[in-house]
């Protein structure tokens, strides 16, 4: 028997969010609601769906609580869950941030997330004007139409096992010089445990990649089915190829001024490309990130919101890795480091 677990801590939901959620759960056998945190509850191996209804500010304090009493309860409270979330605001605001921070909070906790985890309604609902170029329906019925479709791809989800003989392949993109990278350094702290996967790095030099010219949507469908892009170049001849080629993409993200660097944040905006191609659901994305003082967090939650709730890359348990090292070589100082970078290649291991 199939049965969802609901995460539901607001009591204040709107009627369209609990639509929303009748639509999604016509997928499930049985469902069970879970509406306050208790030392008992356990949410391990579970599918999960979890409601945001957001307030004029454009949060959902019952959920935040609700994780904050999970986190201190147990630092893998859903270890080996899979998830996906409906929020609804009540401006136009609100959706993406809410909803990644959720990301990543759950994430932490041991919980994956589908490529494509979520499905947002804005107040006016426009974010679904785009959908009726291909679906002739209201907008609210689109949005419904989408919850349905999301609960399908959680039910019939299904974590693939490992099948050893084939050794999986790793695309790890970086824009750091060797000389002076923490994040560099810690990655081959992480990579020396993965030695049965097929690891190719690619560095993001200055000036290699172009960024996105904005092409039409017929336009990028056009070049992508030749295997192509506008600019061409390094992102054709060894990017996008590799991408493709992998079950897993690694980003190594220094801190830029609390945002992804500007080479790599060029490689998410061309992909789109390749996107328009193929499907990412099945392959895994992660990230490693060092910050010389602070804001790990907000680089983590940009890289969940580009790839996984925007290109639809899986988000695997435990998917990002974060510390703080400012001087040149001071990632060899952090407590513990060594321990932590082994960890996270479990993490790799288990998740790709």
């Amino acid at each position: 028997m199939e049965i969802l677990y609901v995460v539901s801590p607001n009591d204040d939901l709107s009627d369209r969010l609990k639509y929303m959620t009748e639509n999604f759960i016509k997928n499930f056998d049985s469902v069970k609601y879970i509406k306050k945190f208790t030392p008992s509850l356990n949410l391990k191996n579970k599918k999960l769906l979890f409601l945001l209804q957001l307030d004029v500010n454009g949060f959902d304090l019952p959920m935040l609580n609700f994780l904050k009493e999970l986190s201190c309860s147990d630092k893998n409270a859903l270890e080996n869950s899979t998830g996906a979330l409906l929020v609804n605001s009540i401006s136009e605001l609100g959706t993406k941030r809410s909803t990644q921070d959720t990301i990543f909070i759950a994430n932490n906790l041991g919980c994956r997330f589908l490529g494509h985890p979520i499905i947002e309604a804005t107040k006016s609902l426009k974010n679904f004007i785009n959908w009726q170029k291909n679906i002739d329906l209201s907008l609210e019925e689109i949005c419904f139409k989408l919850s349905y479709n999301l609960g399908k791809r959680l039910s019939e989800y299904e974590n693939p096992l490992s099948i050893i003989e084939i050794q999986k392949k790793i695309t790890v993109l970086y824009s750091s010089t060797h000389k002076f990278s923490n994040t560099l350094d810690l990655w081959h702290m992480v990579s020396k445990h993965l030695n049965n996967f097929s690891i190719r790095e690619i560095h993001i030099e200055n000036g290699k990649i172009l960024d996105c010219k904005g092409c039409s949507y017929k336009l990028c469908l056009h070049y992508g089915k030749q295997n192509k892009c506008f600019y061409g170049g390094f992102m054709v001849d060894n990017v996008l190829p590799a991408i493709e080629e992998s079950d897993a993409v690694v980003w190594l993200c220094p801190n830029y001024n609390d945002a992804i660097a500007a080479n790599l944040t060029a490689v998410i905006n061309r992909i789109t490309v390749l996107y328009n191609k193929i499907s990412f659901y099945n392959k895994s994305m992660f990230g490693v990130i060092v910050s010389g003082n602070s804001g790990s967090d907000s680089v983590a939650k940009q890289l969940i919101g580009a790839l996984n709730i925007n290109k639809g890359f899986k988000l695997s348990p435990h998917a990002i890795i974060t510390e703080t090292a400012n001087n040149p070589k001071s990632i060899f100082k952090v407590e513990n480091i060594e321990f932590k970078a082994k960890d996270f290649a479990k993490h790799i291991i288990t998740g790709v």
